[in-house]
């Protein structure tokens, strides 16, 4: 395979799999040497096993992480520090990506950043939606409501005010504080309950500080 017909192929697609070109009477062996070769030189960047980017100048898109990220782990999900940031709910720029799976938990660095997945149980893989995150691209993003939810419900103690107040929330006027209490009963931990209890209350607070006089 020539480089303009990868070009033809993937051109449009922030990220590709293999299966994409093993399609019709082609050698899979000839076309994972030939892939291999192009990362080599620069052209391509590997992702994960058998998932690629193409790199720039070629790049006629350029791949939004959270695309990767939902790409790189099938049935995940943006949450934690990645979610909260997206939605202005802390004020740190956060350079990992991280997401939750139901699958085992990973971490891959690669030339296009550093993914982390961790794990949670089935019974807690819900509220996320799909956003359009990047013209073209849309990748599954926990709500924000769930995004606080699984952080707190990850972290040892993060139902203590020492850590909340550590996250340095804001703008918690785009929760919906209702929305997070029936989550935090849905997941069915005490600790969740507190949090939501806790959000509450610095919501509260926030809004009196912005009430105009």
């Amino acid at each position: 395979m020539e480089f303009t017909r990868l070009i033809e192929i993937v051109g449009d697609e922030p990220v590709f799999e293999t299966g994409l070109l093993l399609a019709g009477d082609v050698d899979p062996n000839d076309v994972r040497r030939q892939l291999s070769r192009w990362v080599k030189a620069g052209r391509l960047y590997q992702l994960r096993r058998g998932l690629y980017a193409l790199a720039p100048p070629f790049q006629k898109v350029k791949p939004h992480p959270f695309v990767i990220a939902n790409r790189m782990v099938r049935g995940s999900y943006i949450s934690l520090q990645s979610a909260l940031a997206y939605y202005g709910l802390i004020p740190e720029v956060v350079p990992v990506i991280t997401s939750v799976t139901t699958a085992r938990p990973g971490q891959w660095e690669t030339p296009l950043g550093v993914y982390v997945f961790r794990h949670i149980k089935a019974n807690l893989f819900f509220g996320y939606r799909l956003v359009d995150v990047s013209p073209g691209q849309r990748a599954f993003v926990a709500t924000p409501e769930k995004a606080l939810l699984d952080l707190t419900y990850l972290h040892p103690g993060g139902d203590s005010p020492a850590y909340l107040r550590e996250l340095r929330l804001q703008n918690l006027d785009r929760l919906d504080l209702d929305e997070l209490q029936r989550l935090a009963d849905r997941m069915a931990k005490p600790k969740l309950r507190r949090v939501a209890a806790f959000v509450a209350e610095l919501a509260r607070t926030e809004a009196e500080e912005y009430e105009p006089l």
